[in-house]
């Protein structure tokens, strides 16, 4: 019996209706159907393809090509560990493989890893997690954990799964992966303002340009174009082919000067 309520199919409807084209809604219906369902299951991928009017095989060709979307039941947290590049020269492969042993779970890329046995942790190994001034950088339900160590990992999922209160580095108060999903499908938790959005690494490039007054240089293309903005999708059109036939133009006559 599937646990999509007839309140499910409601809301479901709802996220559809946001959009001037229903199909463009799939994305949030499905992180709906894993917070009630804690994953991506046959009946979600039914019950989304019913709304929209569209194939199951559609919908399924969506939900397994991004990787948020899981196919497993997911754990109350799910904690991702980045390896990639900058994050493993500081020491996210360290990380991963000291959670493994003290979680005694495996960690896969795509589509989630292991779950630990009390149903409190999913273990996933992820790409990047587009944070590396941060490194090595995990994220608890999305939510950024900067600078950790070994220590500090393990410190981390210990407090997650005796219900401690845990705090991201540069956001809210943790909460569930469901509860997670659910604001991802467009129904705030009220949480948005809680800790800071940016953290001071972030912020160097920034106070570095105010102090000095550096400003981004104008476009070559808007300076030939003047200040005014196309007012319709020809006009854009034009805009670009001018600025394009421009740039290739000057780089003609830098070749032959060379």
């Amino acid at each position: 019996m599937t646990a999509l309520t007839q309140e499910t199919y409601g809301e479901l409807a709802e996220i559809a209706a946001r959009y001037p084209e229903a199909r463009s809604g799939l994305l949030p219906m499905l992180h709906l159907v894993q917070s009630v369902e804690g994953r991506i299951t046959p009946e979600g991928i039914e019950a989304c393809a019913a709304i929209l009017d569209i194939s199951a095989a559609e919908v399924s060709g969506v939900a397994t090509f991004y990787t948020m979307y899981k196919r497993k039941p997911v754990g109350d947290y799910l904690v991702g560990v980045c390896t990639n590049t900058l994050c493993a020269v500081m020491g996210g492969d360290v990380i991963l493989e000291r959670l493994k042993d003290h979680l005694d779970v495996g960690a896969g890329v795509t589509h989630g890893g292991e779950t630990t046995a009390d149903g409190k942790i999913t273990l996933e190994n992820v790409e990047c997690n587009a944070a590396c001034d941060y490194a090595p950088v995990m994220m608890v339900n999305w939510e950024f954990m900067d600078n950790m160590t070994p220590a500090s990992a393990v410190q981390l999922v210990d407090d997650l799964r005796e219900g401690k209160e845990v705090t991201s580095t540069r956001g809210p108060r943790i909460c569930t992966w469901k509860e997670a999903e659910r604001v991802l499908a467009g129904y705030p938790d009220g949480r948005v303002d809680e800790g800071p959005g940016a953290g001071h690494a972030s912020l160097v490039g920034l106070a570095l340009a105010r102090e000095n007054e550096w400003t981004a240089p104008e476009p070559e293309h808007a300076k030939a174009l003047g200040s005014g903005t196309a007012e319709t999708k020809q006009g854009a059109v034009q805009q670009a082919d001018t600025s394009r036939a421009e740039t290739e133009t000057k780089q003609e006559e830098g070749e032959k000067s060379d």
